[in-house]
């Protein structure tokens, strides 16, 4: 299994190195530079808005799908398209209660409009990460490498031709992204449910409402957690852009530091994608885990660190290069930002792990601790230190449940590390 992870993350990384980095850093980011901060951080801060309220659309099927699908292969052809009737069923009641949120805090007109838009998007995002999850759970890893990218490379041809190859003088604005996105994840959909067709069967889009009812009680833990992280990890720019005095402006200089750090956690996450289904299938078939656990986590902890830790002394330099303006602050702000990725990556192995062993219990106190810090420090920090403030609020929450992970999972799973391991690792980091 060790030899299947290696050879499946290979391809899907080089996959997404090729196309994911230039999507965040060639296109996002000059579709900030173009629009501006103002603009670019009030469209950041919907964005995460409509990431706040996902529980309604996924409610856990996405992971649940995979780990069943794992352990129970046979169960594809005959449930796929009751799963995608629920799914959208889920959509309504995301939409209402998104949309219903959203003015309840106070977006109105033109915010409201492109909220919707994203809203669409969201269920155009959630079709494809559920089609990926039945690729993933049957060990089809070369399709859902394939459509991890789809989406990004169909963006990255819109937009280039937007941006720089179109006659029009007149300047982008922020509303042909939201509707680029659109087109691009409007297909890449369509073309994962083709797929689908053929590799696991043809199936009616249907809606059963005893197997319904089933799903979202056996799915429920898994979309608490995932409500749970979406909103400590997405409400630092909604807050950001809602309760400090200059709000779009401080969420637009966060958004050019979480840029970077996003991008690469596009990468830590692929390692998630894989260890899932693979940590699933091992514990039903008895198999021991350690050396699975000891090699993904070595691997992501070491070029996480190398990563954070080179970062962090070259901030203002790799804001430079991207950006025109509020280079010295945002970089202050990618600091304590990029600090963050070591813990994330942490938690997309012993989070995974735990996911995987069925752990959801402790996984859900641990988030909801998680949320109550984050949100604390958002806020206090924010009216007084902005997005730096929203920084330091994430460096915190990361370290604090990264380490609850672990210790839950050595404690739960039985198992350790030697020594001469841990102590490698820490001579490493040190040495950086």
């Amino acid at each position: 299994m060790t030899k299947t992870f290696v050879s499946n993350l290979l391809l899907i990384v080089l996959l997404n190195l090729v196309i994911k980095p230039f999507f965040i850093l060639g296109i996002d980011a000059e579709v900030q530079n173009q629009v501006g901060s103002g603009s670019y951080g009030l469209y950041f801060a919907l964005l995460n808005f409509s990431f706040l309220f996902n529980i309604f659309l996924d409610f856990g099927i996405t992971n649940y799908n995979t780990k069943t699908l794992a352990q129970h292969p046979q169960l594809a052809s005959s449930q796929w398209g009751a799963l995608l009737g629920l799914r959208t069923g889920l959509f309504i009641l995301y939409s209402i209660f998104t949309l219903g949120m959203a003015m309840i805090v106070g977006y109105k007109n033109h915010d409201m409009s492109l909220l919707a838009v994203l809203v669409v998007n969201q269920f155009f995002v959630a079709i494809i990460l559920f089609m990926r999850s039945n690729f993933a759970g049957l060990h089809h890893f070369k399709l859902d490498a394939v459509f991890s990218v789809l989406d990004r490379t169909l963006l990255i041809v819109i937009c280039s031709y937007l941006l720089w190859f179109r006659s029009s003088d007149q300047p982008f604005q922020i509303q042909w992204f939201v509707w680029a996105q659109s087109a691009a994840y409007g297909i890449s959909a369509l073309a994962a449910l083709l797929v689908a067709r053929k590799t696991i069967g043809r199936t009616k889009l249907k809606i059963k409402k005893l197997f319904s009812i089933v799903i979202l009680r056996q799915s429920f833990p898994y979309a608490l957690l995932i409500l749970l992280m979406m909103i400590y990890n997405r409400m630092d720019s909604v807050m950001l852009e809602r309760i400090h005095p200059n709000g779009p402006h401080e969420a637009g200089v966060y958004a050019q530091g979480f840029r970077i750090l996003d991008a690469v956690n596009m990468f830590a996450m692929l390692f998630a994608g894989l260890l899932l289904p693979m940590f699933a299938r091992m514990l039903a078939q008895k198999e021991a885990i350690q050396d699975l656990v000891k090699h993904a986590g070595s691997l992501l902890l070491t070029a996480s660190s190398v990563f954070a830790v080179g970062s962090f002394y070259y901030a203002e330099e790799l804001m430079n290069f991207r950006y025109h303006e509020h280079i010295e602050e945002a970089a202050k702000t990618f600091q304590l930002l990029i600090l963050s990725f070591v813990p994330i990556s942490l938690t997309y192995i012993f989070g995974t792990l735990l996911t995987a062993n069925g752990s959801l219990k402790y996984l859900n106190i641990m988030a909801i601790f998680g949320l109550i810090l984050n949100f604390s420090l958002n806020f206090w920090l924010i009216p007084k230190h902005g997005a730096q403030g929203a920084a330091i609020a994430t460096l915190a929450t990361q370290w604090f449940t990264a380490a609850a992970q672990i210790l839950i999972a050595v404690k739960i799973m039985s198992f350790g590390f030697e020594k001469s391991f841990v102590l490698r690792l820490v001579s490493f980091i040190i040495f950086l």
